[in-house]
């Protein structure tokens, strides 16, 4: 598939289509959640590791989780102290959610809003996206357009007018993951941000 313009790279997102965009840590593969297995198929990637719901703003996260209004009112403080940022919180997910986000832990959900103008205006756009690194499944993350293309032919990703093919466009650090459980959080990976 060859590297689209800004308005057929949205158009095929909503249609979903897997597409690639930069974010503030690796590029991300992305769709819309009901057609999450697409990326499980694509990465050739194990039922284990679950999709992160990529978000462009606070408010969108409610339908996708739930939680009492106390736990709603921490989970606020710590996303309004990180967002948009590199830190995934995992919650409670509402049945919104589809099981092909995370097969062998449903009921979960990882949820991020990445610190990148050009991610926020695709998510803005699109809604949120079931998200994930760009490369096969054990392989270190892909940083180029043009290497994203080259591994996965059929998915979508924007032309160099937008976005320049080549260069990196990210710290290359994976997000610091929290789980919330039993009213407390635990670290599940360290990464770009340290609690």
């Amino acid at each position: 598939m060859p590297l689209v313009s800004y308005p057929e790279f949205i158009n095929a997102a909503i249609a979903g289509k897997v597409v690639s965009f930069p974010t503030d840590t690796v590029p991300a593969l992305a769709v819309i959640p009901p057609q999450s297995e697409r990326i499980f198929t694509l990465k050739q990637r194990t039922a284990d590791k679950p999709l992160i719901l990529m978000v462009a703003e606070l408010d969108a996260i409610w339908e996708y989780v739930v939680g009492t209004p106390e736990e709603q009112a921490i989970w606020t403080a710590i996303a309004k102290k990180y967002w948009p940022g590199q830190l995934t919180l995992v919650l409670p997910a509402s049945e919104k959610v589809p099981v092909a986000m995370n097969p062998l832990n449903y009921g979960t959900v990882g949820i991020r809003i990445p610190n990148s103008s050009i991610a926020l205006d695709i998510l803005r756009q699109t809604g949120p996206l079931a998200t994930t690194s760009a490369n096969l499944s054990g392989q270190p993350p892909l940083e180029t357009m043009n290497a994203i293309v080259a591994t996965f032919p059929d998915v979508i990703a924007l032309n160099s007018e937008y976005l320049s093919p080549t260069p990196t466009f990210s710290s290359g650090q994976p997000s610091t993951v929290i789980q919330w459980t039993d009213n407390s959080w635990k670290t599940l990976r360290q990464g770009a941000i340290v609690l």
